[in-house]
């Protein structure tokens, strides 16, 4: 939050239930410090695995613990693992949230340093990315400020997904990617 505060960034925190249960005072400080809060699921089950009725109570529970403990209004939605199929998709959009995959993955969660996390995206990077990182991992506190410093000297700005994506007139590929009409 302060490698954040201090580069004047606002991100996307992808929040499960449970995890806004366990740790509110952290989710009510991410809310209070001005970014976007959207969901993670409730349990972080395997989604491709579950009923279209299970599904949407995933998100209907995360949306309410979020909403109850910090007030944020929650637009979108994030599948666990990256997994997503048509009865995931559907079961987000038929709950009024549009459902958001990332385009570059830090690998943060296998440890890797801040080096190699830049190392691993420098050359894919391109504008309109969405970079997937998690909070509790050993080095991404640590890693941020290289990733956002390094960011912004290639020319980029860092927004909250909201203000990246598309909110109307769009098609999702094949590949997962949101696209103008």
């Amino acid at each position: 939050m302060q490698t954040l505060e201090k580069n004047n960034c606002k991100v996307t925190f992808f929040m499960v239930g449970d995890w806004v249960k366990k740790y509110p005072e952290s989710a009510k400080k991410i809310k209070e410090a001005g970014h976007e809060i959207a969901s993670h699921s409730n349990t972080h089950p395997h989604v491709n695995n579950l009923s279209y009725e299970e599904n949407v109570e995933e998100i209907k529970e995360s949306v309410d613990i979020i909403n109850n403990i910090t007030g944020a209004e929650v637009k979108l939605y994030r599948p666990p693992y990256g997994e997503y199929n048509d009865n995931v998709i559907k079961s987000a959009n038929d709950s009024g949230y549009i459902p958001i995959q990332w385009s570059l993955d830090t690998l943060d969660y296998t440890n890797l340093t801040g080096q190699q996390m830049w190392d691993r995206i420098e050359n894919k990077l391109t504008s309109g990315d969405i970079i997937l990182m998690h909070n509790g991992t050993e080095h991404t506190a640590d890693s941020l400020g290289l990733l956002i410093e390094n960011i912004h000297k290639k020319g980029y700005e860092i927004v909250t997904v909201s203000d990246l994506i598309y909110h109307e007139n769009y098609i999702i590929d094949i590949n997962g990617v949101q696209k103008s009409k």
